[in-house]
């Protein structure tokens, strides 16, 4: 298994992919993109591609470069772009020139903002609005590497095989349908929002039971038992889902 491939696509289409939902929680995010208008493509030789295209306030992620960007970045291999989300190497500019000021300076600092979620100081989680947008984060985080363990890390493949074809849906009580999963034939597919009719769901209390559960601070048989989670429809989907999205932070971290 090639390890840096897999950690170059979760990066790009797991990590960097919440920068679409970013601006909508967090009003210095919302700020910080509301005048920009440019497309910037992340592209490894050889390997996976996405594009963060904002515009008109928001910003929107595709798996892919297209065409004409109007900025290129580069990257010689998948442990080029892993090391450039370390902070200990940098892309070649193939277009955009013009733009690096804006790359060093402005998005650089749109990234620290989405870090400044996803890697929390322990005192911020006291704070309710810190907090549901972490675990959102998170949460989405998750979601969007199932696919990519699924299809290169050989035990989530294994997982994802032994895994009931149908769909999962994960739910916060206080605002319904966050995440959906599907598992079919041709793979596994991640989406947000809501879903009709999933065959399981995995329901939580709040963010803050959301926040203990993902983060493994409170085991799920206990949050069960105290009405914190709610596990319904075909359990396998749910047991096997919560044990391929674990893999993601061993490549993550």
């Amino acid at each position: 298994m090639n390890n840096d491939l897999l950690k170059a696509r979760l990066n790009l289409h797991a990590v960097l992919r919440n920068l679409e939902d970013l601006p909508e929680l967090d009003t210095r995010a919302a700020e910080m993109i509301r005048a920009w208008r440019l497309a910037v493509c992340f592209s490894v030789h050889g390997g996976p591609a996405a594009t963060l295209e904002f515009s008109e306030g928001r910003c929107r992620h595709h798996a892919a470069c297209p065409p004409h960007p109007d900025v290129k970045l580069f990257f010689v291999s998948p442990a080029h772009l892993n090391a450039m989300f370390a902070g200990n190497s940098s892309p070649l500019p193939l277009k955009g020139f013009s733009k690096l000021g804006f790359l060093k300076h402005e998005f650089a600092e749109l990234t620290r903002r989405l870090q400044h979620f996803l890697r929390p100081e322990p005192e911020r989680l006291a704070e309710p609005a810190y907090l549901r947008v972490h675990t959102l984060l998170t949460l989405l985080t998750g979601v969007f590497a199932v696919p990519h363990l699924a299809a290169l890390d050989p035990v989530a493949t294994e997982i994802a095989a032994a895994t009931p074809r149908g769909s999962l849906q994960f739910v916060v009580d206080s605002e319904g349908p966050v995440a959906h999963l599907v598992y079919s034939s041709n793979g596994v597919e991640s989406r947000k929002g809501a879903l009709e009719q999933p065959s399981a769901c995995m329901w939580f209390a709040d963010w803050p039971a959301a926040c203990r559960i993902l983060s493994g601070t409170l085991d799920a048989f206990t949050a069960t038992g105290k009405g914190l989670l709610r596990l319904d429809g075909t359990i396998p989907l749910i047991d096997n889902t919560s044990l391929i999205m674990e893999r993601a932070a061993g490549y993550l971290a």
